[in-house]
């Protein structure tokens, strides 16, 4: 028998990443493509920074959040939550799905109507609507959520001799269970104030009472504060039907369902702590179904979630401008785009990729903007592969408020893209350039240049 032939054994190192407690890898992968269009030709085509919009999981996330309410509720209806995304095409999209549109100022309700929405489809909500404003919600049957006492006598002024009654809801905050409660906004139901504005509504007969509202956080955590509130909202509800005489049409229950973004400070990523949107469905409807209501009586059940629809299917593409080591040796890599553009950077530790292959060995760095402020930081402490300049990188998860909240400062902000169904790109914002940004100046004489 031939004796085989001697190999020297080695060890090789496997980059396979880390397990946590979940089963879930912590490894590092290229992402080359964004709905199969790639990554490079995206920013060839439209420039680096750019937003990327993925109009596959939009409609997915809401069709999958639908139908977790939906097939446990019998009357379920989502209004899109402007503030979130108002960029007109992301709207659309969500009108198309059936979705009503939720707005907290005078120029997010001129942008729904400019989206064709009908004016009894959208909910105003929000502290600081202006008489003007009010008159026009009051013209197009708009549903007007009442945020204080101030704005239920402009109300009751401005309804003086209509021929119809102006449809409204009043917000309630109230304690949950969540701490610090979010009692900004809105009637306190513990304190009695709720009960007292229901009752001024009623006993004015110039408004009709429609609904009841609560938006009881953000980025909530917890499904059984949902429940809590719901329990509360019935309560009115069936006092106001008891004790009123008034049958509530609809219980809105805002919005503040997570996405799967992680929040700076976690101890585990989001994606293996954040609860499903099943688990709210759960929590809100059974609250609703087992509360006493006749099946006739039921109320119908609006939700606003805005960041749960889309916040993965937003991508942010930019460029690797430069490495450095700093005063403790940690590396960092600077990129061409900051927290202006990036607002979200300041909650989330959002999860950067490489957009090409890399070598196997990662370091712990710090990933800054370009902008001239200490504050220009996208991730404090982030394992990547070591970046050359010109590399490209994909931002995740950064399609929730990043495109409301954005600012022109130091930088010009830049282009958004949607992809399509089909794979196809449409650009549905131009980016910024130097002559939109000095549209609205004017220059006084004294201070023009002279030529």
């Amino acid at each position: 028998m031939e004796k085989l032939k001697y190999e020297k054994p080695y060890i090789k190192k496997l980059h396979a990443g880390v397990m946590n407690k979940f089963g879930t890898r912590t490894g590092i992968q290229p992402v080359k493509s964004i709905e199969g269009v790639a990554v490079k030709s995206l920013v060839e085509q439209y420039g680096s920074p750019v937003f990327v919009l993925s109009e596959k999981q939009i409609r997915k996330n809401y069709r999958s959040a639908y139908r977790a309410f939906s097939t446990r509720y019998p009357k379920v209806q989502f209004a899109w939550s402007y503030k979130t995304n108002y960029l007109n095409a992301v709207c659309q999209v969500f009108h198309q799905e059936g979705s009503w549109a939720e707005v907290v100022s005078g120029f997010e309700y001129q942008k729904a109507l400019g989206n064709g929405v009908p004016g009894s489809k959208i909910i105003f909500n929000g502290p600081g609507k202006s008489n003007d404003e009010l008159q026009l919600a009051i013209e197009n049957d708009s549903l007007i959520h009442i945020d204080h006492f101030e704005e239920l006598n402009q109300l009751l002024a401005l309804s003086n001799n209509l021929p119809n009654k102006p449809r409204v809801a009043i917000r309630v905050n109230m304690d949950t269970g969540v701490y610090p409660l979010w009692d900004r906004f809105g009637f306190n139901y513990e304190n009695g104030e709720a009960w007292t504005a229901l009752s001024k509504i009623i006993d004015s007969g110039k408004l009709q009472l429609a609904g009841l509202h609560c938006h009881i956080g953000t980025y909530m955590l917890t499904t059984a504060a949902y429940g809590i509130a719901a329990t509360k909202l019935c309560d009115l509800a069936m006092r106001c039907q008891t004790q009123l005489g008034h049958k509530i049409a609809y219980i809105d229950m805002g919005g503040g369902f997570p996405s799967t973004n992680t929040l700076k400070g976690a101890y585990l990523p989001g994606n293996d702590t954040v609860p499903s949107v099943d688990d709210f469905a759960e929590a809100i409807t059974s609250v609703m179904l087992n509360f006493g209501f006749a099946n006739d009586d039921l109320p119908l059940l609006i939700l606003e979630s805005g960041r749960l629809l889309i916040d993965d299917a937003g991508y942010l593409l930019g460029t690797v401008i430069a490495n450095k080591r700093l005063s403790n040796s940690k590396r960092a890599a600077i990129v061409n785009f900051g927290v202006n553009i990036l607002f979200t950077s300041f909650w989330y530790e959002h999860q950067i990729s490489p957009a090409q292959d890399f070598a196997p060995h990662t370091e712990n760095m710090v990933v800054y903007g370009p902008l001239c402020m200490n504050i220009d930081v996208i991730r404090e402490s982030i394992n990547l592969p070591l970046l050359n300049p010109g590399d490209n990188v994909v931002v995740h998860k950064v399609g929730a408020y990043n495109m409301t909240q954005w600012m022109q400062f130091i930088t010009l902000r830049p282009a958004v893209v949607l992809v399509d169904e089909q794979q196809r790109t449409h650009l549905i914002r131009s980016n910024e350039t130097l002559e939109y940004t000095e549209g609205p100046e004017l220059m006084p004489e004294h201070l023009k240049a002279s030529k």
